[in-house]
């Protein structure tokens, strides 16, 4: 399983599944980030955490635990 976290910085990733459940699997399809969506790994600070992203043509960042829970291909 690849998730969001294994994505490289520069590369487009499209979301598969979201893992988790209750108030965090919610926050993160607050965030825009939904199968299907096509998400942008933009930077990747130096110790790995946050995440910063390109969701739905607006800039995101977000933590490394919550990136391991999408599922991406």
């Amino acid at each position: 399983m690849r998730t969001l976290r294994d994505v490289k910085t520069g590369e487009f990733a499209k979301v598969v599944k979201l893992h988790g459940e209750g108030a965090t699997k919610r926050r993160i399809m607050d965030m825009g980030i939904t199968k299907g969506v096509e998400v942008y790994v933009r930077k990747v600070a130096p110790l790995g955490d946050p995440v910063e992203l390109t969701v739905r043509g607006y800039e995101l960042s977000i933590r490394k635990a919550d990136a391991e829970m999408v599922e991406v291909e």
